[in-house]
């Protein structure tokens, strides 16, 4: 298959839904030969900061010289963009080399009268075949959703497994409890293995302990409350942390917590014997670029996009307005799925909009429409407009904020990559 066809194949996989348990995932590895054996791993589960602390660990790890691979999830801009090595996203042709091989393999499960494999399993397995033949010496890893039973969690090798912030969501597939999710996020931990997990809510630590005790691991807590942050505004922050000065390009308050979180992963696997300089982490941190987690496009109006999903990233959000948009008139653009907890994001952001244009996510069965995320905000802010297109969003959006003013896209990480380029071509950056 050629990319093009690749990307059908996919799409006309997505009938398959999800399916949980890693037996298919197993099957369709020995087919391929195991070749995440041949890899290490830093392997990451958490409701929020997975992809942020991902991308510190490998920015860090590539300026100590490390071949490193990295596979995390959405795509903002690109679809190939969930699978790099040493910084750069994976060609078409390559994806359709190492997809086609899972494809194959794939199909010849069904054949022989097993479930196929689901399209997370198999972009995972060729991500896997990918880093293999680039020979990547590490691999930054993000679990898709949960962590027990995700398609990731067949590695063997695993260096460092890194808990970031646990909450409450996915909750028809994770568990209905904090203990439940974390407990499922945990699963990531494996015998002989480092843990490095960011401070937790009680249940949550209490389960991450346990779960360390039995396997007989060590656990390292990155408590990012002993940081003090020295500089923040929309172009990144300066910290300090346990006597060592970082910056970083993320100006959301969260990516202190974050980066504190990276620090201590890359600190471990110092410890294991990788060649990591405190300079090599903090020019890594300085180097790293993570789009649609509070990030800056745009000027005059300034136009942040950000992909607040739940109510903790919510939360942040709001913080993270409140530090550095004080005094702007503020335009939100919100697009959220169905299945998340879109009425307690609302309330804990919409207090700071001068008015707030709703969307519907394009091409997604999960997209809660524009007129019904409406109705939800318009129970609490007074000015509210579901938009029929993100075009009609982006152009709304800029008319209102003024060259003084400031447009907030957030929500589904899914539509952020497509609404940016109406915002790119708009405004000066």
């Amino acid at each position: 298959m050629n990319y093009r066809e690749c990307r059908k194949y996919l799409e006309d996989m997505q009938r398959l839904g999800r399916v949980l348990g890693l037996d298919g995932m197993r099957e369709l590895m020995r087919r391929l030969g195991n070749p995440q054996d041949d890899l290490c791993f830093v392997h990451a589960a958490g409701t929020n900061g997975k992809g942020s602390v991902l991308a510190y660990v490998t920015c860090a790890l590539l300026e100590a010289g490390y071949r490193v691979g990295r596979y995390t999830s959405p795509a903002i801009f690109e679809y190939r963009e969930i699978i790099e090595a040493d910084g750069v996203i994976i060609t078409e042709e390559e994806f359709a080399q190492v997809f086609t091989l899972a494809a194959e393999a794939a199909d010849a499960m069904e054949q022989d009268g097993l479930f196929h494999p689901t399209p997370f399993e198999m972009e995972t397995a060729a991500a896997f075949l990918f880093f293999q033949k680039k020979g990547c010496q590490i691999v930054a890893l993000e679990t898709g959703m949960g962590g027990d039973t995700d398609a990731t969690n067949l590695v063997v090798n695993t260096k460092a497994a890194v808990l970031t912030s646990i909450s409450m969501d996915h909750m028809d597939v994770l568990g209905s409890s904090l203990e439940e999710i974390a407990r499922c996020k945990a699963g990531i931990i494996k015998p002989g293995c480092r843990v490095i997990t960011t401070v937790q809510e009680p249940e949550a630590a209490r389960v991450i302990e346990e779960v360390c005790a039995r396997q007989g691991v060590s656990c390292t807590t990155a408590d990012y409350r002993q940081a003090q942050r020295v500089h923040q505004d929309l172009y990144g922050q300066k910290f300090s942390y346990e006597g060592w000065e970082y910056v970083t390009r993320l100006s959301g308050r969260c990516q202190v917590e974050n980066a504190v979180t990276a620090v201590k992963v890359l600190e471990v696997l110092a410890e294991e014997g990788y060649d990591i300089s405190r300079e090599h982490i903090q020019r890594g941190l300085e180097k790293t670029t993570w789009p649609g987690r509070f990030t800056l496009i745009g000027e005059n109006p300034a136009v942040i996009l950000d992909g607040a999903h739940n109510p903790k990233a919510a939360r942040q959000l709001a913080d993270s307005i409140r530090s550095c948009l004080l005094g702007k008139r503020l335009i939100y653009v919100m697009g959220m799925f169905q299945d998340k907890e879109y009425e307690e994001v609302i309330s804990l952001t919409a207090p700071l909009a001068e008015e707030i244009l709703t969307v519907e996510t394009p091409g997604n069965p999960r997209a809660l429409p524009a007129e019904k995320l409406a109705e939800a905000a318009g129970r609490i802010h007074p000015r509210v407009r579901a938009v029929s297109s993100l075009k009609e969003a982006a152009e709304l959006s800029l008319e209102k904020a003024g060259t003084e003013g400031a447009v907030v896209v957030f929500g589904s990480l899914s539509f952020l990559g497509e609404i940016s380029g109406y915002y790119l071509r708009n405004t000066r950056r």
